[in-house]
């Protein structure tokens, strides 16, 4: 047995469709529906309803490639895997590491937003937690306590966490439709689509930019999670992709609702003088004071409450799916030995839960805003996505007798198109933030040069040729960010319109580039021999049954 079959032996099959889809919406609702309202609105206006739709959509179409690669490997950290599998060290490397940048930094950035809304609260304390930008010192500190608080909810037991979170998701489900309910109920003025601007203040492309920044693709991002705890799925084939969708299609739907409570909630005198622009500055924490401004008292103490649960919930689901991911980094050969170790006992991986917390702790000193931390998240996530479309087709043509219990027909359409999707997101994050991710990606570089280029150049080579089309991706990327419209950041050398055909041939032929790059690599060769040994091993099994019976 492996040393990789072997910590695998360690995790519970516990986790079925209902406790995966918990952990799916539960995700997807954390920080982001107490700011998500405000911010697409700050940016899009009231066509911010379209940008949680496109999102969705989106969301959905990458989640449809992922969900296939899931149930074909349902192993710990999938998300961290496909590429490695698909394309050698090099692009795997560079997937797993935007993938692994964007879901730890949710996680500090979850404790931000709930010290954030507490800082609304009327006492001096409370309001001295943050300043209006960032938390302040004693703010830091408070969200240091709730990252700690995340972490033991995850050091004991897998089974402990599934409770706790399907209570915790019941909860995030309740309130945030009680939420736009009762805002509905009290203020519905549809006058507020046609003032400060009209449907789309700020232009067409407003909409895509709120796509991208909002927190829209921070909050359908939660997709993931059921993905890279599928080392604890009983039937994976069949409760992965249920959870995946599911948890996508309910999510969108409260999303809206409280999209649709905030814009019409919001005071005609506060939208005269301020706009929608305005209104990050005069709200702290959005949907409450809107629930105090219409005597909804109670929904305000309900949802200070949630400002802790929320966030918590999903804080907690990702330090458990980001130790995974360590794991699945350190069996791809980039991390030591020790951060692979599952805790027999309690089927935790408890070393990669302690690299995340250190992590988590250096996010929260260098990024103390939602705001920031939600722009980060949102493109590396983007980046990360990229792989997904094309590792999907990819090992259909690498590897097509691999046992696929999710293969949908439309696949060759869906990989595409969801490819260009991914591009189109990235693009829409606006220059010059495309380029400073895409250089936090180049930062991690280093780590796989330690690992990778003590390798004789005869093993290195078909790695650098398989993964170079991802390198030249981000660079083009980079390039086209910085050229493109001004409404997207850019110099402007791009006219609107040409700028997004641009962009799609672009996300095209780089993803032709990629399919044809990828090779039958040790890490898949070796992934299909612990298959077919796992599989003959229980149809070995079967006859014993039978006996039994």
């Amino acid at each position: 047995m492996s040393t990789e079959a072997g910590s695998h032996s360690n995790y519970r099959r516990t986790l079925g469709p209902v406790a995966l889809t918990a952990v799916g919406l539960g995700s997807i609702i954390g920080s982001g529906w107490l700011f998500g309202a405000q911010r697409a609105a700050a940016i899009a206006g009231p066509a911010a309803i379209l940008a949680w739709v496109i999102g969705a959509a989106v969301a959905l179409t990458i989640a449809l490639t992922y969900s296939e690669l899931g149930a074909m490997f349902p192993k710990a950290g999938g998300m961290v895997r496909y590429g490695q599998l698909s394309h050698g060290s090099l692009a795997g490397y560079l997937a797993a590491w935007a993938n692994w940048i964007a879901i730890v930094s949710v996680i500090p950035g979850e404790a931000t937003a709930s010290v954030q809304y507490m800082s609304s609260w009327k006492w001096d304390w409370a309001k001295a937690l943050y300043d209006g930008k960032e938390l302040t010192g004693s703010g830091v500190a408070l969200a240091s306590v709730l990252l700690l608080f995340y972490f033991f909810l995850n050091w004991f037991a897998i089974t402990l966490f599934a409770k706790t979170n399907n209570a915790i998701t019941v909860f995030k489900v309740v309130v945030p439709a009680l939420t736009a309910g009762a805002l509905m109920l009290s203020h519905f003025d549809t006058h507020n689509i046609e003032s400060a601007g009209g449907f789309t203040p700020n232009g067409w492309s407003s909409v895509f930019t709120a796509v991208a920044l909002s927190g829209i693709v921070w909050a359908f991002n939660g997709f993931q999670s059921p993905l890279n705890m599928a080392g604890e799925a009983r039937n994976p084939g069949k409760s992965l992709p249920k959870a995946v969708i599911g948890s996508i299609l309910i999510a969108l739907v409260i999303y809206i609702a409280l999209q649709v409570a905030f814009l019409m909630a919001v005071p005609s005198s506060d939208l005269a003088q301020h706009g929608w622009s305005g209104l990050g500055k005069m709200y702290k924490s959005p949907l409450a004071d809107l629930a105090i401004a219409w005597g909804l008292n109670w929904l305000a103490i309900v949802l200070y409450a949630d400002a802790f649960i929320s966030p918590s919930g999903t804080g907690m689901i990702y330090a458990a799916t980001t130790s995974r991911m360590v794991q699945g980094v350190q069996e791809n050969g980039h991390l030591p030995g020790i951060f692979g170790k599952v805790d027999k006992k309690t089927g935790v991986p408890r070393p990669a839960l302690l690299l995340n917390l250190g992590v988590a702790f250096v996010f929260l000193a260098v990024f103390r805003g939602w705001g920031s931390l939600a722009e980060i998240v949102s493109v590396a996530t983007v980046i990360s996505y990229i792989t997904g479309p094309v590792a999907v087709m990819s090992l259909r043509r690498i590897a097509p007798e691999i046992k696929r219990p999710v293969m949908l027909r439309a696949m060759p359409v869906i990989a595409p198109v969801a490819m260009t999707f991914g591009s189109l997101v990235l693009y829409w994050a606006r220059w010059p933030l495309t380029g400073k991710v895409i250089l936090i990606m180049a930062v991690g570089l280093p780590i796989w040069a330690w690992y990778e280029l003590r390798k004789p150049w005869a093993e290195l080579k078909p790695h650098l040729q398989a993964g170079v089309w991802m390198v030249a991706y981000l660079l083009v990327m980079a390039a086209v960010s910085w050229a493109g419209g001004t409404e997207f950041g850019g110099k402007g050398y791009l006219a609107p319109g040409w700028d997004i055909a641009v962009v799609v041939v672009i996300a095209l032929a780089f993803y032709v580039w990629g399919v044809r790059s990828a090779w039958r690599n040790p890490t898949l060769v070796e992934t299909e021999q612990e298959m077919l040994a796992a599989e003959q091993a229980e149809a070995a099994a079967e006859p014993e049954t039978e006996k039994v019976k």
